[in-house]
């Protein structure tokens, strides 16, 4: 007799895949904050508005990924922080438009599902979601045997945030004379990872575990840093401040991401050495060697987003953002232009 082969023997674990979510059931309760209606299982995730709050709330959403940023956590063995890239790579851009998350949803397919992987990249989700302040409210885990090499997966996330109509920020009100505010990256973030593993892992040959010159750690270490979730510094500005518009700085960089914000007839300057710039970018440009161009172009160079607001303002916001334990800087300014661009001086 013809012996039955089933989906566990063509690769798919059904009950790895309900051990995974048992696993991940409590970090996603970890994240939840008022407006969540139910525990994970559910066909679809249940979120209730306080329409008390809002006159005329609007919805913001957004979805991203972490890239190749994964393949470095595939070569450490380390799964614990891309989870943190992926929350944060959505909900920053999310408070681009003064908008607070509510909630995040997952995707995380695999190649073969472990549990205890699995739990590692989720708990990095839910710290990321503790973070910016919403929920975990749920996602998708696909075994997807021969589409992904088995240890590898990739990870994508999903994002919706609030806020007041009247408060949404749009960049329209931005005029000559207001003046740059650059945050700092803690690096890399999770932009720019193929042309930096092509310059230090493939050219230069570097190992995950060694200290280059110049870095304060080993490679792996500094490659892997999460994303910073800007939500908690932001928010209560919006709250003290006009803030006329804000930019996070991903693919595109800083001459890619400014001028998306900006109003016609106006261009950002931005002054190169009025920010410091971290060691690893500074890395990747010798050993490549990579255009200075090009670095602007690819990497965020130590800014990871970018506030305008009015020059009286600029004090009490870098006063108010150092309080809250995060380094800024007046980096550039607004002037009139035909074109909106950044010019660098």
């Amino acid at each position: 007799m013809e012996e039955y082969i089933d989906y566990r023997r063509a690769g798919v674990d059904i009950g790895a895949g309900e051990a995974a979510v048992e696993r991940i059931k409590g970090l996603a309760r970890s994240t939840y904050r008022k407006g969540v209606l139910q525990d994970l299982g559910g066909f679809g995730g249940l979120f209730a508005l306080d329409l008390k709050k809002y006159r005329r709330p609007v919805l913001v959403a957004g979805c991203d990924g972490v890239g190749t940023k994964l393949k470095v956590a595939f070569a450490a063995g380390r799964h614990n922080t891309v989870g943190i890239d992926c929350v944060a790579m959505c909900v920053n851009d999310l408070l681009v438009q003064g908008a607070e998350p509510l909630f995040f949803l997952d995707y995380l397919a695999v190649g073969k599902l472990f549990p205890e992987q699995v739990e590692e990249i989720v708990a990095g989700v839910a710290r990321g979601c503790r973070m910016a302040g919403c929920a975990l409210l749920g996602g998708e885990m696909a075994e997807m045997p021969g589409f992904y090499p088995q240890g590898e997966y990739d990870l994508a996330g999903f994002a919706v945030g609030i806020v007041e109509e009247e408060e949404l920020i749009d960049g329209s009100a931005i005029a000559p004379g207001d003046v740059l505010i650059g945050l700092a990256s803690t690096g890399l973030h999770s932009n720019g990872y193929s042309l930096a593993r092509k310059v230090l892992l493939e050219k230069a040959g570097l190992s995950l575990e060694e200290t280059p010159e110049g870095l304060g750690g080993p490679l792996g270490e500094e490659l892997l840093k999460p994303t910073c979730i800007y939500v908690p510094y932001i928010l209560p500005l919006l709250k003290k401040y006009k803030i006329k518009g804000m930019a996070h700085i991903t693919g595109g960089g800083l001459p890619g991401n400014i001028p998306r914000i900006l109003p016609p007839g106006t261009r950002a300057v931005l002054h190169r050495g009025s920010w410091p710039v971290n060691p690893i970018f500074k890395l990747i440009q010798e050993l490549g060697p990579v255009s200075r161009d090009e670095m602007y172009r690819t990497f965020n160079m130590g800014l990871g987003y970018v506030l305008v607001a009015a020059k009286e303002l600029s004090g009490p916001i870098i006063e108010d953002l150092r309080k809250a334990g995060i380094s800024a800087w007046i980096t550039g300014h607004i002037e009139a232009g035909e074109k909106r661009e950044v010019l660098f001086t």
